[in-house]
């Protein structure tokens, strides 16, 4: 998922690559809130496979970052194709991750994620929401 999230299309004549998340972000808000919402299945993948809380609490501080500096209109579309918050999660819980385990021990930490996650999609929507009354009020003044 990360993939397409952040390096499915490259920018030719650079090494740069870009995917779905810079692409949702020019919606005000909603994109944004889009690209936390799928960043964190792999939050979620990665709590079930027993990365640690600190390693999981991490993660959901670099999507939220992610989501906050996306809200920035046309900078933070630009700051998220050299970000890479969902590549970054992915490395992560390739590095810190067990054997995926059929059963569910820790409903806290998920709880935890939810809130985390949750929190960070609220404060985007409503920073966007925010910037967004911002630019029509300036422009019909």
């Amino acid at each position: 998922m990360a993939w397409w999230l952040d390096e499915a299309i490259p920018i030719p004549g650079t090494s740069l690559r870009f995917g779905l998340d810079p692409i949702m972000g020019l919606v005000p808000g909603l994109g944004d809130a889009i690209g936390l919402i799928l960043g964190g299945w792999i939050v979620v993948e990665a709590w079930r496979r027993g990365v640690p809380r600190l390693v999981l609490l991490r993660m959901v501080r670099t999507l939220a970052l992610d989501g906050l500096v996306g809200t920035i209109p046309i900078l933070g579309d630009i700051l998220d194709v050299r970000i890479k918050a969902n590549r970054r999660n992915i490395e992560r819980l390739e590095r810190h991750s067990a054997p995926l385990s059929a059963e569910i021990s820790d409903v806290r930490s998920l709880t935890l994620i939810g809130l985390g996650l949750f929190g960070a999609t609220a404060l985007v929507i409503l920073l966007a929401s925010f910037i967004f009354s911002k630019v029509i009020l300036f422009i019909n003044a």
